[in-house]
């Protein structure tokens, strides 16, 4: 029987480091030769500068040092065909490529047809559409090519089935969010087999570009849509398939698909690790208060980084209670972590000494509060100056979205790593996280949430339960629905009405939020980008 074994090259790249992405896609080549003996080797979509370049996509610079990457695979002369993505300009026209290289040649190039415009994609402010279908022949063997968006529209595959390809390959940088993996699968590519009756070898990026994570996933369909092969999550890999005259043989079992609290915690960790990898800091630090928020942002920074690489700081004030110190210290502990302990009591009363004669008549409010917050994230700023590290908000989706944090203070920091998370969800991967081994006090997940900034104060007080509350902003945020229309889902108008009315009036504190790992459908910050300045209500 005619056999032509594929490797399927899910790897992590950085955007524009084109020299250190094409060492790796050089090595995998290598390796899918030597080590699985394969003919041909496939990598992500836009695997030579990474996913997605943005803006530097506008650059002259930038263009031609991706195309110095596409000739040193060129000159490698490598006697293994290699199907990479990159960005490519024609004429005046920039396309989002395929090349297929062989024998340090390129002898079929593919360009993107269906370019996404919505949520985090703006790819139609790039690049120009193909319109042709491409299929390259290998050992008798002919594969049709597809990038990404593509396979979700039934002309491109219709089209490479058309053109006699026996298989169809798709490159892809896929992001991540809650329901991608099974969507992919069983509404998207196992629809397109089928449909087409033609395998499609779905091969995935993996890694975290700020707010982006990709989690890999790469899969097989056969032709009647059984998902026949499946990479690992999260984790780069290089693995084989044989491409036969009856179909496609996997060289091992389909890994299986994640939980929920899985696929999300694990993401959120891939997220941080390579934001702090790839720009460069040093670890991170975060205060630590022996809250729910800040004890799950301190497990998945131990988890991504290190114990080693990760410090929390306490800083309790008059109004933190004893018990929270206590859980954080217990947690801290718990990980190995290091953390250090700094009153700031004194420094309090420093400012309100300072502010006094200005503040002379005033009553008390949520000023005095937001000062204790402030000179938390100061101090964070600074020993994130002095070491190198990077500082960690721990703000989740439920506070940025109705403003129950403080610009200039829990809000400080360099990422947020559960800024997409819903308060809800935060516990239930804390409880995730505990069933792997129990590092996070079980006081902190069973007792009411506090911010701590007034005397026996609970979130309650100023906002309704999280139960009733994340269901809304969901609602809101994610479906886009109108007050009416949450209401008939049998929540109380009013509490609508007040809450909706928070998440537009806090829109300015988002837009000064740091970037964060994004897990939903709607995020804020790339995805949903509504205006500050708005008569709209």
């Amino acid at each position: 029987m005619n056999r032509l074994p594929v490797a399927i090259a899910q790897l992590n790249f950085t955007v524009g480091h084109v020299d250190k992405n094409v060492d790796s896609i050089l090595y995998a080549a290598d390796k899918a030769r030597s080590d699985l003996g394969c003919r041909v080797v496939i990598f992500p979509e836009l695997s030579i500068t990474g996913y997605p370049p943005e803006d530097l996509l506008f650059r002259g610079d930038f263009l031609e040092r991706a195309k110095a990457g596409l000739n040193r695979l060129l000159d490698a002369k490598t006697d293994i065909v290699m199907v990479v993505g990159h960005p490519h300009l024609d004429g005046e026209k920039l396309y989002n490529t395929a090349s297929v290289i062989s024998d340090g040649k390129v002898v079929a190039r593919y360009f993107k047809r269906e370019l996404p415009n919505f949520g985090v994609f703006d790819e139609k402010r790039y690049f120009a559409a193909g319109d042709e279908p491409c299929v390259f022949e290998v050992d008798g063997f002919r594969l049709g090519l597809t990038i990404c968006e593509d396979v979700w529209h039934a002309q491109p595959v219709a089209d490479c089935a058309s053109a006699g390809a026996d298989f169809i390959v798709n490159l892809n940088a896929s992001p991540y969010d809650l329901y991608k993996a099974r969507e992919r699968e069983e509404e998207v590519v196992s629809l397109r087999a089928k449909t087409s009756n033609v395998p499609i070898i779905y091969v995935n990026l993996v890694g975290g570009q700020d707010e982006l994570v990709f989690d890999g996933g790469s899969f097989v369909c056969a032709a009647d849509g059984e998902v026949i092969a499946r990479e690992k999550f999260f984790e780069e890999s290089l693995s084989r398939i044989d491409l036969t005259s009856s179909g496609i043989e996997p060289a091992h079992p389909a890994k299986a698909l994640l939980s929920r609290e899985e696929s999300v915690y694990q993401a959120l960790c891939v997220g941080v690790r390579d934001y702090v990898h790839k720009n460069g800091f040093q670890g991170a630090v975060l205060g630590l208060s022996g809250g729910i928020d800040s004890a799950l942002t301190l497990a998945i920074a131990a988890d991504a980084l290190g114990k080693e690489n990760v410090q929390a700081v306490l800083m309790p004030s008059r109004y933190t209670r004893d018990m929270s110190t206590e859980d954080a210290e217990t947690q801290a502990r718990n990980l190995g972590v290091a953390y250090q302990v700094i009153p700031i009591e004194p420094l309090v009363d420093s400012y309100r000494s300072q502010l006094d004669p200005i503040f002379k008549g005033l009553p008390e409010d949520t000023t005095e509060e937001n000062l204790q917050s402030r000179i938390r994230g100061n101090l964070l700023m600074a020993i994130s100056n002095k070491t190198g590290k990077l500082v960690l908000a721990t703000g989740n989706k439920s506070e940025m979205a109705v403003g129950y944090a403080t610009l200039y203070g829990d809000m400080a920091g360099g990422f947020a790593v559960i800024k997409d998370v819903f308060k809800t969800l935060v516990y239930e991967l804390a409880v995730y996280r505990n069933s792997i081994e129990a590092v996070i006090p079980e006081r902190v997940i069973s007792r009411p949430p506090s911010a701590e900034l007034a005397p026996d104060q609970e979130d309650t007080d100023s906002l309704p339960p999280y139960e009733v509350l994340d269901p809304i902003l969901e609602a809101f945020i994610e479906q886009d629905l109108g007050a009416d229309q949450i209401g008939a889902q049998g929540f109380d108008a009013d509490i609508v009405e007040k809450i909706i009315r928070m998440v537009v009036r806090n829109e300015y504190k988002r837009r000064q939020a740091p970037p964060g790992v994004r897990i939903s459908r709607r995020a804020f910050g790339r995805d949903r980008r509504y205006p500050i300045t708005s008569g709209f209500n």
